[in-house]
């Protein structure tokens, strides 16, 4: 009988992207291998794109929220799927709760926040042995001190020409058979991971003059962003920020031929995608989370006070990323046709 595995996932966008490094690894190493993943409801969005995950089960709790009850009713309704293995991928106590109310006989985890008990098969991280967060994740997925690959297999997501087609159905006017440049110039973490507005304005100029079209995209809460690239491109760009859902944001990003993009969910979706992207980093590190795919560029300075990993820059330059320059962009822009 086939493994059944139960994955307790992240509740970020990029962290649920590189957790597809996981399930590939669990895939390579078993094919005929069951793999759930408990994760929120705007994750979904995700999974469904990864062809490794069998099923997508809601976890309906608010961040933060212990909610006992509800967990132990979860837990009672999984205990029926006869799961083999719990890998819990949060490091909180919670995310600990539901595999060990389960009964789920192998709970595997990395050590923290006093989840001795709840977990019974638990590792203790070596940041300097595991320093990317896919090594981390994969390391789960095998016996404790196992080798990780030496080529991991990044993710990849499936779109559908249908997904495609409905997405341009649905946004009218937007193909217009050019080539098509999307920046994500928000950032959920904070202000210091943002390139500066003008800068992606310039960007956007630049290659409307060159032909291409300009797709604005995020959440709501990056409509602020894009409204000022907005007015600074005399509204020459398609602003979709807060407008898609991510299923949709998704799919639109399946279709550009390239990519501007802050550290960010969006970063790694778009090199899931497997599009030439070019990623801005200033007060966090591509050590731990770089954009996982050939066709991606860092683009980073090593000024003495990087990486900072602060929500607003602590010494009020914001020089890791006012001193990137649109022209530096541009330059590794020419090498996408090369």
């Amino acid at each position: 009988m086939a493994q059944h595995i139960l994955v307790i996932g992240p509740s970020w966008v990029g962290d649920m992207v590189m957790a597809q490094c996981l399930f590939k690894l669990l895939k390579q190493n078993d094919p005929d291998i069951l793999i759930d993943v408990l994760a929120p409801a705007w994750t979904f969005s995700l999974l469904t794109r990864m062809p490794e995950v069998s099923q997508a089960i809601e976890t309906p709790f608010a961040h933060g929220e212990l909610n006992l009850i509800g967990r132990y009713k979860l837990a009672k309704q999984l205990k029926q799927n006869a799961y083999d293995q719990a890998i819990v991928l949060p490091n909180s106590f919670k995310s600990a709760l539901i595999p060990w109310l389960a009964g789920i006989p192998k709970r595997t985890g990395w050590r923290g926040e006093f989840r001795y008990g709840l977990l019974n098969d638990v590792r203790v991280l070596d940041k300097s042995h595991y320093p990317l967060m896919i090594d981390q994740y994969m390391a789960l997925g095998l016996p404790p001190h196992h080798e990780l690959p030496a080529k991991p297999a990044y993710p990849s997501f499936t779109i559908s020409k249908e997904a495609q087609e409905a997405v341009l159905a649905k946004h009218q006017p937007l193909w217009r058979n050019r080539p098509v440049l999307a920046l994500c110039a928000g950032a959920e973490y904070g202000p210091a991971k943002r390139w500066p507005a003008e800068y992606y304005a310039q960007i956007a100029k630049e290659k409307i003059a060159e032909g291409w079209d300009v797709w604005l995209l995020g959440s709501q809460r990056d409509r602020a962003v894009t409204d000022v690239i907005m007015d600074l491109t005399d509204q020459q760009c398609e602003n979709l920020a807060g407008l898609p859902n991510l299923a949709e944001t998704i799919d639109l990003l399946s279709l550009v031929s390239g990519v501007v993009t802050n550290d960010s969910g969006l970063m790694h979706v778009a090199a899931a995608l497997n599009k030439p992207v070019i990623a801005i980093y200033g007060p966090t590190s591509p050590a731990f989370t770089p954009p996982l795919s050939a066709s991606s560029h860092v683009l980073q300075l090593s000024l003495p006070c990087q990486p900072c990993f602060a929500r607003t820059c602590p010494l009020k330059h914001h020089r890791c990323m006012r001193d990137l320059t649109p022209n530096q962009v541009l330059a590794i822009m020419q090498t996408w046709s090369a």
